[in-house]
């Protein structure tokens, strides 16, 4: 039987065809290829993370352990600078921090905000107003008026919301206070705590924290809280910041706020754990 051949414009189309089918097939497999790599650089890069996360956790859980050691020559001090551990392949850089040396805006006196307020930058009117306004939010200086005065406002202000009045339950809260702005908060947020006292201890506090206690002499009148004594330790609220670079360049930071003290049933409770990447 003789040899058919297509026509020389059919054999052109179905050539087109082949190129852009083995185009497609091209296609098709670069993709494929390209997943597996990327799906692979994600898993690697969850594992980094994983172990960074993990050597973190660890350090700080050695920094409370530490904490408890009975003898004070071997114990970490609260402020008396950073420790470098190594956990596994990362490597971890420890700092400890007294939370006694933050001010609680939930019990605070208005006259110590304020004083936070002007020694971070408010000008005297402006710290006046953010620091009665603070009060208000926790419920310690109610609104004249009472809670629809409050909320009108906020209402004016173009807020959907009014104080709440009871404490914060976390700092971010302090962040919708009428009259709060984000460089006034930036400015107070490091200088804060929910678990301190009425009044922060000086020995502990840093140079913010101690120059609003300067400024508003009346709010420091009480006997501070003890510190961390140099003995056992009874009680102590101490903030933790274990950052952790693991396999790969992967960071990982674990902040935890615990109560450390051998009048603890286990030695310890963790308040709050943070934990960030990058």
């Amino acid at each position: 039987m003789p040899e058919r051949r297509l026509p020389v414009r059919n054999r052109g189309f179905a050539l087109l065809i082949v190129l852009w089918t083995m185009a497609l097939l091209s296609l098709i497999i670069a993709e494929l290829t390209s997943g597996s790599r990327t799906e692979l650089k994600i898993a690697q890069n969850l594992v980094s993370n994983g172990a960074a996360q993990a050597a973190a956790d660890g350090a700080a859980f050695e920094a409370i352990f530490d904490l408890l050691n009975p003898e004070e020559s071997g114990r970490w001090q609260p402020g008396g600078g950073a420790h470098l551990l190594v956990v596994g392949s990362s490597r971890v850089r420890v700092s400890l921090s007294n939370e006694a040396g933050r001010i609680n805006p939930n019990l605070a006196p208005e006259a110590l905000l304020e004083a936070l307020m002007r020694v971070t930058g408010s000008d005297r009117e402006t710290a006046r107003r953010l620091a009665s306004a603070i009060e208000e939010w926790v419920g310690r200086n109610p609104a004249p008026g009472g809670e629809k005065a409050a909320f009108a406002r906020y209402r004016a202000a173009g807020l959907d919301y009014g104080p709440p009045g009871q404490p914060l339950e976390t700092l971010g809260e302090l962040s919708h206070v009428i009259g709060m702005t984000p460089r006034v908060f930036a400015a107070i947020r490091p200088h804060l705590t929910l678990y301190g006292e009425a009044e922060p201890d000086p020995r502990a506090a840093d140079r913010v924290v101690a120059a609003a206690l300067a400024l508003a002499p009346a709010a420091n009148a009480a006997t501070p809280p003890l510190g961390l004594p140099a003995a056992f330790p009874l009680l102590l609220t101490v903030r933790i910041e274990a950052a952790a670079q693991g396999p790969g360049g992967a960071r990982a930071t674990t902040i935890l706020i615990a109560r450390v003290g051998s009048l603890l049933p286990s030695g310890y409770v963790v308040l709050s754990r943070k934990v960030r990447f990058g």
